[in-house]
C-alpha cells in the first residue's frame, strides 16, 4: 500500500512539474541557437557547423555562375540549391539583367530554394561592381580607379562606394568583388586602370574610403539594406608582375612585398573586409591560389583575417600549366593553401565530387573544411542574411541611376581630370576654352562613344562599343554594341557652349579637315585607348589606338589650335606629339558622365586632378615609379596644372 501511495505521489509531482514547466522544457528542446538573432555570431556559427553534413559544408565552399539556374523556369537548375546545396552564386560580366524588379525576383527565387533545404542556410549572391554597378544597364558608372586616384578626394570616393552599394543592393545582390587594391607598378599591365595608383599610400587612402562607402564603418557590413559585403583583390602582388604581364610572376624581396603591395590588404583586414580574392599571378614562382605561406600563414594567422578567401574565376584551374591539367591536384593544393570558396563556376558537380573524395581520403583534413565553412558562415551571419535573406529592391529602385547619383559621378569626372599642358608658352594659355565663338571642331571617335569612355568591365567583360543614343560598330574591335544611359564627351561639350556657337563633329579627320575648318576658333581632339580588360589589355608599346595618331596629325599638327583629351586607362606614348599640341588633358576612363569633362575644359570648374602615376617618356623606361633612382619621366607622379 505504501508503494502504491509513493507511486501516485511521484506521478502527481510529475504532472504538477509538467504543467508548470512543460512549455519551457519543450521550448528548450526546440531551441536552435544558430537561428537566434540575439546569440553571438561566433556561437551561431559553431552551432550551425556542428549540425552540418559533409555535403552541406562543401556546398558552402562552392560559388557557381547564376546562368546554371534557368529563370523564370526554376525547375531547370534548382538542384544547384536543393541537391548540391551551393552556398553562393555570381553574375558574370555579361549578365546585364532585365529590369530591377526582374533581377530582384530572380535573387529571391534562388534564395527561396536555398532556404528550403534542411538547415535553411541563405545564399550569398555576388557580382563585379568595380566602377559602379557596371554590369547593369543604366546604372551610374563612375571613373575607373585610376581616375579616382587622380582626385585624391577620400570623401568623394566614400560617396562613390555608398552609391555603388545602394545600386547593387537595389538589384538583389549582396556582395561586390570590389575594391581592387592592387598597386600597379607597370602601366603595360592590362589591369592598371583598376589600380588607384603606383603609390601604396594613395592606394591606402582610397581603399579606406571606398570600404567605408561599400560596407560602412563596421566589420563586414554596417547596414545590410544599403550596404554590401566587399572583397579586396587580388591578393597579393598582381600589380608587380614581370613586364606588367597579366597573371605573370611577381619577383620581389620582402621589403617590396610588405612596403608596396601588402599595405592595402593589411588596411582592408583591419577595417573588416568580408572577403579577399586570391590573384591569378604568382609570387616568386608560387601560384597565389596555392600559396599557403601567404593565404594561411600570413593573411589568416598573422593578420588575423576573419572573413573568407575566394578564388578568382577558374582560378584554381590555372594552378597547373596548362589549366586543369590535374584538376584533383588543383583542388587539393588550393583548399589546403587556404582558399575557402572556389569560383568554379560551371563544373560544380565535378568539383564537389573530387573535393569529397579528397576529404574522405584524408588528403584535405576536416579541420581545413571546417575553417573554410566557418568563415563563410561568419560573413553570412554578420551580414544579417539569416534574418533578412530576401532582397527589397523596390524600396531602392527609385535611387538606381538617379540624377543625384549621376551628379556625384560628374563631380568625380571633373576632379579626376589632369591638365598636363596649357599653351605652347606661359603667355599662350588656351584653357579654359571660350564658350561663345563662331565655330569649334570636335574630332575623334572617342568623343562620341559611351562604351569607349567607360572602358572595360562595363556591360560586358571587355566593355562595349556604342554611344549614349546612336549605336556604332567597329568590326575590327570585335566588341558588342550596346548603350547605357549617360552623356558622351561630345554631348557634354554641346550642352556647355553658347547656343550661337557652331559645333562640328568630325569622327575621323583627314588631310582636308584643317583646311575645311580653318575658321574654327579651336579644336577639341578626343583620342585614346579602345576598351579592354585583363590580359587583352596588356601592351608592350602603350600607343594610342588607331586612328588616334592620324587624328592628331590632321588637326593639331596641321595648324589647328587644339586641346587633346586623352581617354585612357594609363599613361600613353605622347612625347612625339606634345610640341604641336596647345593643351593636353587626361580624362582617364570617365564613365557615363562625360559632362564632367566639359565642366573643366570650359572653366565652370577648375582643374584640380594630379597624376596618380608616373607618365613615362618611353616604354623602355618601364617599370619606373616615383622614388626610383633612375627617374626621368615626361610628367612626374603628382603633376597637374591647376587653375
Amino acid at each position: 500500500m505504501a508503494g502504491v501511495r509513493s507511486f501516485f505521489l511521484f506521478a502527481a509531482i510529475a504532472l504538477l512539474f509538467a504543467g508548470r514547466y512543460g512549455d519551457a522544457t519543450a521550448a528548450a528542446r526546440g531551441y536552435i541557437k544558430y537561428k537566434d538573432p540575439k546569440a553571438a555570431v561566433e556561437e551561431r556559427v559553431e552551432d550551425l557547423l556542428t549540425r552540418m553534413t559533409l555535403p552541406e559544408k562543401l556546398g558552402q565552399m562552392c560559388q557557381v555562375d547564376r546562368f546554371n539556374f534557368s529563370y523564370p523556369n526554376p525547375s531547370i537548375g534548382q538542384e544547384i540549391f536543393t541537391k548540391y546545396m551551393i552556398g553562393s552564386v555570381l553574375s558574370n560580366p555579361y549578365d546585364t539583367g532585365a529590369s530591377i524588379a526582374k533581377r530582384v525576383e530572380l535573387a529571391n527565387t534562388m534564395q527561396k530554394l536555398s532556404l528550403s533545404t534542411r538547415l535553411g542556410i541563405p545564399l550569398l549572391y555576388a557580382i563585379d561592381a568595380v566602377h559602379g554597378h557596371n554590369t547593369f544597364i543604366n546604372a551610374t558608372i563612375f571613373p575607373h580607379n585610376i581616375g579616382l586616384g587622380a582626385t585624391r578626394d577620400p570623401e568623394l570616393v566614400k560617396k562613390i562606394g555608398a552609391i555603388t552599394a545602394l545600386e547593387v543592393r537595389a538589384t538583389g545582390i549582396a556582395q561586390a568583388f570590389a575594391p581592387c587594391v592592387a598597386v600597379c607598378r607597370d602601366p603595360r599591365w592590362g589591369r592598371c586602370y583598376e589600380s588607384y595608383s603606383e603609390d601604396p599610400k594613395l592606394v591606402n587612402l582610397m581603399t579606406e574610403s571606398i570600404m567605408d562607402g561599400l560596407q560602412g564603418n563596421a566589420p563586414y557590413v554596417a547596414d545590410f539594406k544599403t550596404k554590401l559585403a566587399g572583397c579586396a583583390k587580388h591578393f597579393v602582388g598582381d600589380g608587380g608582375t614581370i613586364d606588367g604581364i597579366n597573371e605573370n610572376n611577381t619577383v620581389v624581396d620582402n621589403a617590396t612585398l610588405f612596403n608596396v603591395h601588402m599595405p592595402p590588404f593589411e588596411l582592408a583586414v583591419k577595417k573588416g573586409i568580408a572577403s579577399i580574392m586570391a590573384s591569378y599571378s604568382s609570387l616568386n614562382g608560387v601560384k597565389m591560389h596555392a600559396n599557403r605561406a601567404m593565404l594561411t600563414d600570413y593573411l589568416k594567422d598573422t593578420l588575423k583575417f576573419q572573413g573568407f578567401v575566394i578564388s578568382d574565376w577558374l582560378g584554381i584551374d590555372k594552378i597547373t600549366t596548362p589549366p586543369r591539367a590535374n584538376y584533383t591536384y588543383s583542388i587539393e593544393a588550393s583548399i589546403n593553401a587556404g582558399i575557402d570558396m572556389v569560383m568554379v563556376p560551371w563544373e560544380y558537380k565535378e568539383f564537389l565530387e573530387k573535393l569529397t573524395n579528397l576529404v574522405n581520403g584524408g588528403y584535405i583534413p576536416m579541420s581545413r573544411i571546417d575553417d573554410a565553412v566557418r568563415r563563410v558562415l561568419r560573413v553570412k551571419f554578420s551580414l544579417g542574411l539569416f534574418e533578412n535573406p530576401f532582397a527589397e529592391g523596390s524600396s531602392l529602385a527609385t535611387e538606381f541611376g538617379s540624377e543625384e547619383h549621376r551628379e556625384v559621378a560628374r563631380e568625380a569626372v571633373r576632379k579626376s581630370m589632369v591638365l598636363l599642358k596649357n599653351g605652347k608658352t606661359d603667355n599662350d594659355k588656351i584653357v579654359p576654352l571660350p564658350k561663345k565663338v563662331k565655330k569649334i571642331v570636335v574630332a575623334g571617335a572617342h568623343a562620341n562613344n559611351m562604351g569607349w569612355q567607360c572602358g572595360g568591365f562595363t556591360l560586358t567583360w571587355q566593355g562595349f562599343n556604342g554611344t549614349g543614343e546612336n549605336i556604332s560598330r567597329n568590326k575590327a574591335m570585335n566588341l558588342p554594341t550596346g548603350k547605357t544611359r549617360g552623356t558622351t564627351i561630345l554631348e557634354g561639350i554641346m550642352k556647355t557652349v553658347d547656343a550661337t556657337t557652331e559645333v562640328v563633329y568630325v569622327e575621323e579627320p583627314n588631310q582636308n579637315t584643317a583646311k575645311l575648318h580653318a575658321d574654327a576658333a579651336y579644336t577639341i581632339v578626343v583620342v585614346g585607348e579602345a576598351p579592354y580588360a585583363e590580359s587583352q589589355g596588356d601592351s608592350t608599346t602603350l600607343n594610342m589606338a588607331a586612328p588616334g595618331p592620324d587624328t592628331i596629325s590632321h588637326t593639331c599638327a596641321s595648324g589647328m589650335k587644339c586641346v587633346v583629351v586623352l581617354v585612357t586607362g594609363r599613361p600613353l606614348m605622347i612625347e612625339a606629339y606634345i610640341d604641336f599640341i596647345d593643351a593636353v588633358a587626361v580624362a582617364w576612363l570617365p564613365g557615363t558622365e562625360g559632362q564632367g569633362v566639359a565642366d573643366v575644359l570650359f572653366g565652370d570648374h577648375p582643374f584640380t586632378g594630379t597624376l596618380p602615376r608616373t607618365w613615362m617618356k618611353s616604354v623602355v623606361q618601364l617599370p619606373m615609379n616615383v622614388g626610383d633612382s633612375a627617374y626621368d619621366p615626361l610628367f612626374p607622379f603628382g603633376f597637374g596644372i591647376t587653375n
